[in-house]
């Protein structure tokens, strides 16, 4: 059975197969580039982040039982100010998120891992899902998101 704690993690802050973890990308991002949009009409590293903590603080309240809906940051937040003060405010919430969760994953039962997710299935929200389900679409959108991260810190 595969550990989605450990995928979690590997995704986080590990050795994943596609490459890069997502906290090695950020840290090596350069605070004043962030907020930039060097591809017109697409997010900027600080929004991709924001978007990714926002969905991330999402699954924990889903997992403690909270009813799914939009996360309470919205689906993609705007950072408040353009500064280095302010990535460090991202970076630390993103990493507070994913370590809650890490945590959270770890202590989960067998039997929790198959527990429903409150509310019918929404695919836009993700809901009608186990919590098996739920973290290892997570793992799938920081995978998806680390990309886009990626490319862009190439400009």
């Amino acid at each position: 059975m595969i550990n989605l704690a450990d995928e979690l993690n590997k995704a986080y802050n590990g050795d994943p197969w596609h490459g890069s973890n997502t906290l090695d990308l950020l840290l090596a991002a350069n605070a004043e580039k962030v907020f930039t949009h060097p591809i017109p009409n697409a997010h900027s590293i600080a929004e991709l982040v924001l978007h990714l903590t926002a969905w991330t603080e999402e699954t924990i309240a889903r997992i403690n039982g909270s009813a799914a809906k939009e996360p309470a940051l919205g689906d993609w937040p705007v950072p408040s100010e353009n500064s280095a003060e302010e990535w460090q405010r991202i970076l630390n919430r993103f990493k507070t998120a994913n370590e809650e969760l890490i945590a959270l994953c770890g202590q989960l039962g067998n039997h929790q891992w198959d527990a429903e997710v409150k509310d019918e299935r929404n695919p836009a929200l993700g809901t009608g899902v186990n919590n098996a389900e739920l973290i290892n679409g997570l793992v799938q959108h920081h995978a998806y998101h680390t990309g886009q991260v990626a490319l862009l810190l190439k400009f």
